[in-house]
């Protein structure tokens, strides 16, 4: 490899090992065998490096996801109609959550920086069309290039939705988030409506005061 994709090698061994804040422009130097002078040279600064980093690690998590749900395909549970699939995909959607918390974790810590780094967040803009649209992909077995512009918007949105409420979810407590069974029963009961539980009975108000009935007049 050269400078360049040994920068971008060790950058993103950094911010999966530091975190983004953590990370100095001499860890990198450090990972990468290349020089800090390097860094100015093939990416212009640090934080032009890190988001480069940042987006091929999310890139390395999508191609995980998609060998995965590539054997999914195949599955006996894959024909049992759209429910099956859905709790499928998820299933082993939740184990490369595992494998891949710190990718999570360094996209979370990055998406809390973009009020102050415009450049990070136009990175984020540009991205989202291009990750729902590969959600959709990837969930569906289909290729991205039939996924049309509304399916992209509504229901890549809601994939990315879903992967980053999970993703909070993880980060705080593992053991606490939803299992993809929870994820379509979920689905199963928004759709079908909710069905609450008996509540406590209504206290009984006071009645109304004795009087004279709608539409009658006083007694004689």
């Amino acid at each position: 490899m050269g400078h360049r994709e040994d920068l971008l090698a060790g950058a993103k061994r950094c911010l999966l090992e530091k975190g983004w804040s953590r990370t100095t422009a001499r860890d990198i130097v450090a990972a990468s065998g290349a020089n800090l002078a390097s860094i100015g040279y093939h990416y212009g600064s640090k934080d032009a490096l890190m988001r480069e980093a940042l987006f091929a690690a999310m890139s390395d998590w999508a191609d995980d996801v998609e060998r995965s749900l590539r054997e999914e395909a195949s599955s006996p549970a894959t024909a049992a109609g759209p429910a099956a699939e859905f709790e499928a995909g998820w299933t082993r959607v939740l184990e490369l959550f595992g494998k891949h918390q710190a990718v999570w974790r360094a996209q979370l810590e990055a998406v809390m920086r973009i009020e102050g780094d415009p450049e990070l967040r136009e990175a984020f803009e540009r991205a989202q069309p291009e990750g729902q649209s590969g959600l959709v992909a990837l969930f569906h077995g289909i290729p991205e290039e039939e996924v049309d512009e509304e399916t992209s918007r509504i229901m890549g949105s809601f994939y990315m939705t879903l992967m980053g409420g999970m993703a909070v979810q993880m980060a705080i407590d593992p053991a606490r988030a939803p299992s993809a069974r929870d994820l379509t029963e979920a689905m199963r009961r928004i759709l079908s409506g909710p069905r609450p539980g008996p509540g406590p009975a209504p206290e009984a108000g006071p009645g109304p005061e004795a009087g004279p009935a709608a539409g009658e007049g006083p007694a004689d």
